[in-house]
């Protein structure tokens, strides 16, 4: 018996470890939420995010009151660290949503444990890349222009600005992921609803559970609405940031014109979403003992899916130098040069590289892949290393453009850092609520991956059991 459980477990691992009963499950990820005592570890985390995210108040105020001419953009850096950031926080909010459609139209069950905190980044990240474009305008107050809304003097937005284009891609994206999960989130509030013993927390989460009695017909119309908002989430996915790549690409200028970029751009979102993904989670399971569910094979499948990703995001690397060359243009030619080693920024290249290219390589050995430690510092390194991807892009294309006559360095001001700084902040405090007052991690989703749940196998026409029974009389035979 013990013998034909270790083949099970080798052929299927499990999705959850340990001895759980669908009431278990509910009791292990509901009472982070519903808990009375807050974890002293929340509050220090909270405390922490919260005052850097105060760094960002003032900076808008400020930035506001005073005007844009406190970041260190210049003639011909018009883009700098508002553009940077924005791409990097969009590129960031692009894991959820593949976590959660993507994964769940090819019925990957990994996706379970890990798609709740992600779909919550995705929003958070998309909350911080939104006040880049709009306080870059120098103008937020009449941000609304850009939407087109009827008016008497018949001044409508420019629809061939890439600006419009973000305005609607990155809109409609925030919307489609905000229903996303919502809808997702909506069995687990009435199980908080439930079991809520204080009255005001079973005021809110009542409200915001619409009803749900986990009828037959509330299944029904959740699955349909879940499938749907699912495959309309899919094609977000790949279009986003296919979009902020073309603000790029329809450009003239060196190192922005080609047409690798929207493949480039998706899978560098993919990539740094997924890091950061890995930053959140492996924190979490250890503070709160989600060993359990986030398992182990979780962490070494997003570790792979990262790999993945990272050598084509170093194969659009190896093509940008090779068009350059192969073009035989000056100008193209003299930008990869600039930008690898006769440029004043090359140092932002090689650490590119360092970060982005050789870092990830560790993850094709074993040992390093299934290692929490690495797997941390190298979703580490890796953002960092797709913030500067960003930098190179944008700096170094725009400081030494066609006319010798108009180049300039940029330098950012400490204004730019605190901004940046300051949505980090933002960002984790989002993510500390987030972590307080809803679960972290779908419950109702997890509970149809135990046994208890699985009836799908005696409709199989080369079962579960008969499979393992083949393996186990091979390796008797051997």
């Amino acid at each position: 018996m013990q013998e034909t459980k270790n083949i099970e477990r080798r052929l299927f691992p499990p999705m959850v470890e340990g001895e759980h009963t669908l009431a278990s499950v509910s009791d292990k990820i509901g009472d982070v939420t519903l808990n009375k005592k807050t974890p002293f570890h929340w509050f220090i985390g909270f405390g922490i995010a919260f005052l850097i995210a105060q760094m960002l108040l003032f900076t808008i105020v400020y930035l506001v009151v005073t005007g844009i001419g406190i970041w260190g953009n210049n003639v011909p850096v018009g883009w700098a660290f508002d553009i940077i950031n924005f791409v990097w926080w969009i590129g960031i909010g692009h894991a959820g949503t593949l976590i959660s459609a993507i994964l769940l139209l090819l019925n990957q069950k990994w996706r379970t444990s890990i798609n709740r905190f992600a779909e919550a980044m995705t929003l958070f990240a998309v909350a911080c890349a939104g006040l880049f474009p709009l306080l870059h305008t120098g103008r937020p107050w009449l941000a609304y222009w850009l939407f087109p809304y009827p008016n008497t003097m018949g001044m409508w937005p420019q629809f061939r600005s890439p600006l419009m284009w973000d305005v609607f891609a990155v809109s409609t994206y925030a919307t489609v992921s905000l229903l996303f999960w919502y809808v997702g989130l909506i069995p687990d509030l009435a199980t908080l609803r439930d079991r809520a013993k204080n009255k005001y927390f079973r005021l809110v989460y009542g409200l915001l559970s619409m009803g749900w009695r986990g009828s037959a017909r509330h299944w029904h119309r959740y699955e349909i609405a879940y499938l749907l908002l699912a495959g309309l989430s899919t094609p977000l996915v790949l279009s986003v940031h296919s979009i902020v790549s073309l603000d790029f690409s329809v450009a003239q200028l060196p190192g922005w014109h080609a047409t690798i970029f929207p493949p480039y751009f998706v899978a560098g979102a993919i990539f740094a979403g997924f890091a950061m993904v890995l930053i959140l989670c492996i924190p979490l399971r250890n503070w709160y003992k989600m060993q359990d569910f986030i398992t182990h094979r979780h962490l070494v499948l997003m570790g792979k899916v990262m790999l993945a990703t990272g050598l084509i995001v170093c194969y659009g690397y190896a093509m940008e130098a090779f068009f350059g060359w192969y073009s035989a243009n000056q100008y193209e030619v003299f930008m990869i040069k600039n930008r690898i080693w006769n440029g004043p920024y090359w140092w932002s290249y090689w650490l590119l590289i360092l970060c982005n290219g050789l870092s990830i390589q560790l993850l094709w050995f074993k040992r390093f892949r299934e290692s929490e430690f690495w797997l941390f510092l190298i979703s580490i390194v890796v953002s960092v290393g797709m913030w500067l991807e960003r930098f190179v892009i944008i700096v170094t294309s725009l400081h030494r453009d066609f006319l010798p006559s108009s180049w300039a360095m940029y330098s950012p001001t400490v204004f730019d850092w605190s901004m940046f700084i300051g949505t980090i902040g933002f960002f984790f405090t989002l993510i500390y609520l987030f972590v307080r007052f809803l679960p972290i991690i779908s419950i109702f989703e997890v509970r149809t991956l135990l046994p208890e749940a699985q009836v799908e196998h005696a409709h199989e026409p080369f079962s579960h059991t008969e499979k393992v029974n083949e393996i186990q009389g091979t390796e008797d035979r051997a």
